[in-house]
């Protein structure tokens, strides 16, 4: 009963984490004005002082439990899941198209289960299976009716913009796998108090960003394009990141490896779902298909993950 009530809840924390997630997409709607180095560094440096803020209180607690290997492990994973992970995946896009780097990306789940089920008590990849399959047919759904309008281009550009796409890949389910090792381990931090340790290294990571977006992104913005900036990107830190991570990070605790993959799958269709009422219409049957894999995708990964009959 209470790894089921585990189970349970840990894909509640999932969905909350993909609901809040799915708002950064529209992030760049929003402030449109400004680049993705702009972006990342409002974003990080609004959710690193938020982290700072609210870890104050514990702040002296928790040095007792962090020596050198953890901070290390926070430098590398905010590197992973933040700061590296964004900057690579705004560039996939501008290189490559949304088309290519959306479906590169919607392979995350299918790489972070393919790692998990080599874990002793995970399911077997036979069990596994419908699960991964029915994950595929998501991400051909959702490329199936705008791969038709990619246009081949001429010369290296495409090429370093799917490198930058796979590269953000692997970034992220890097992040997703060694993050939820580390939440295991050191149970004397709770997951809310690591991402906000998170947000701190990744604010200061920001910091780097800034001279760069000053430089490579030198457009001049009126007040009220800049406050609309400040404004999304604290909107974005707050529940994002700040929400958002501490949702992630409750799950990665709660589920075995191999469920936490699938619970990105979540942040795809809150994603989709904001894109329909932020165009102000209906879904395609390409994408009700996707969100129909989804959906199925993720009760065949909990069936996987039940007792197994005995014969």
């Amino acid at each position: 009963m209470s790894e089921m009530r585990n189970t349970i809840v840990g894909v509640s924390f999932g969905a909350a984490a993909g609901a809040v997630w799915g708002l950064v997409f529209l992030a760049p709607e929003l402030a449109g004005d400004f680049g993705p180095l702009y972006l990342a560094a409002g974003r990080y440096l609004a959710y690193g002082l938020i982290a700072a803020v609210l870890l104050m209180p514990r702040w002296r607690t928790l040095m007792r439990h962090l020596g050198r290997t953890e901070w290390i492990a926070l430098i590398w994973l905010s590197l992973l899941g933040n700061t590296l992970y964004y900057i690579l995946l705004s560039s996939a896009v501008q290189l490559a198209g949304v088309t290519v780097t959306s479906l590169v990306i919607g392979f995350i789940p299918v790489v972070v289960t393919v790692v998990g089920s080599r874990d002793a008590s995970a399911p077997s990849l036979a069990r596994l299976a419908p699960s991964l399959l029915l994950g595929f047919g998501a991400v051909a759904c959702i490329g199936w009716q705008t791969l038709g309008n990619v246009r081949a281009e001429a010369g290296i550009t495409p090429l370093i913009g799917l490198l930058c796409a796979v590269g953000a890949l692997i970034s992220w389910a890097s992040f997703a796998i060694v993050n939820s090792r580390w939440l295991v381990r050191l149970r004397e931090v709770s997951a809310h108090e690591w991402s906000l340790l998170l947000g701190i290294v990744t604010g200061l990571q920001a910091v780097l960003l800034v001279p760069f977006a000053l430089l490579l992104e030198p457009t001049a913005h009126d007040a009220a394009a800049w406050y609309r900036f400040l404004t999304v990107s604290a909107a974005v830190a707050l529940f994002a990141s700040v929400v958002g991570n501490a949702f992630w990070n409750t799950m990665s605790r709660l589920l075995p490896l191999t469920m936490v993959g699938q619970m990105i799958l979540f942040e795809t269709a809150f994603a989709l779902l904001y894109g329909f009422l932020w165009e102000a219409r209906l879904p395609t049957v390409p994408e009700l298909l996707a969100i129909a894999c989804m959906g199925a995708s993720v009760v065949t990964c909990l069936t996987a993950h039940g007792p197994k009959r005995k014969a």
